[in-house]
């Protein structure tokens, strides 16, 4: 098979988890949007490599499987920073100040939007809506919804985290 011969591979870990997908879907592409987002966390971001290995995996064309991990902000089709920090900047947040949080971030980093700061520390997104409207302006750093921000808080969150 053609996945013998791909340098890209899941660990046994990985690939068990795959395999469990697989027993919750009447067929194998629908197990797509799953098998990318482990794909995403075993490799760090969707390579076409990584997407061609997905599709051969699930059988399917690679460029519907590009097609999927382009359509959703989730996959990220380029490396990411270790704290990958999305700020949220759809309605709600827009009218409480988020272009005020992505302003301090860009200077506090010293990176525009979509970029990542030399040291592979941080990645800056602007993302459309992450379901938090109540609380905004929000952002979310890797899995951790930051809420209520003011550009004071947000400099301190980066800081800590920069700190490690």
């Amino acid at each position: 098979s053609a996945i013998a011969d791909m340098a890209v591979a899941f660990s046994p870990a990985a690939q068990a988890k795959f395999e469990t997908y697989l027993t919750r879907y009447p067929v194998k592409r629908a197990a797509i949007m799953p098998t990318l987002w482990l794909a995403q966390e075993e490799f760090g971001w969707l390579s076409p490599e990584v997407m061609a290995y997905v599709a051969e995996l699930l059988e399917l064309p690679p460029a519907f499987v590009a097609s999927v991990a382009s359509f959703y902000t989730m996959y990220y089709k380029r490396p990411v920073g270790r704290h990958h920090v999305q700020v949220c900047t759809n309605l709600s947040c827009a009218l409480r100040g988020a272009d005020e949080i992505v302003d301090c971030l860009r200077a506090r980093l010293g990176i525009g939007v979509g970029d990542t700061t030399a040291d592979g520390l941080f990645s800056l997104s602007e993302a459309e809506c992450l379901g938090s409207c109540g609380t905004a302006p929000m952002m979310q750093v890797n899995d951790d919804y930051w809420e209520n921000l003011t550009p004071a808080r947000t400099l301190e969150i980066v800081d800590r985290l920069a700190r490690g």
